[in-house]
């Protein structure tokens, strides 16, 4: 067994659409970075590649790196997830908890699962996602951005 752990937070801005948990959510802003900015998808292969004992996100696609401008973090997650069949692991579980004030995302997320499943090529029951809010407070509780927290449990088939 292995596990890890990812988190990723982005501030919110203007011109921009919101993708989190590999879907477009309908918002007046979205996540700045140099990809799409999904702070849910990253979150997600941060814990991936802790799990798997190879550093971290900013390591394997550096902002520094001009070819990962604007990438899709679909392709992020899916490059990080191949490298599981090279260390003969698949995903036990892994549970996401995303932090934000706005916009309210109860209604996407079994659609954010089941990208999730999807990428990972892992059943949609080992997937969770959940979401919270800082009641108000912080930078994320003014709106100002949006946080997501991922643990991984991966285990030999």
């Amino acid at each position: 067994m292995r596990i890890g752990q990812g988190f990723d937070v982005h501030r919110l801005v203007a011109g921009r659409p919101l993708f989190l948990g590999g879907i477009e959510v309908p918002h007046d802003r979205g996540l700045e970075g140099h990809s799409d900015g999904d702070a849910v998808l990253h979150a997600a292969a941060d814990a991936l590649l802790g799990a798997l004992g190879q550093g971290d996100l900013g390591r394997h696609f550096p902002s520094s790196d001009a070819s990962l401008a604007g990438i899709a973090s679909r392709e992020i997650l899916g490059r990080v997830g191949a490298r599981l069949e090279a260390e003969r692991l698949v995903v036990s579980h892994l549970d996401v908890t995303i932090i934000a004030q706005e916009p309210r995302l109860g209604g996407y997320l079994s659609q954010m699962e089941a990208v999730l499943s999807e990428v990972l090529a892992t059943d949609v029951s080992r997937v969770n996602v959940k979401v919270t809010s800082t009641d108000g407070l912080g930078s994320i509780g003014r709106g100002e951005g949006i946080a997501a927290l991922a643990s991984v449990l991966l285990v030999a088939p």
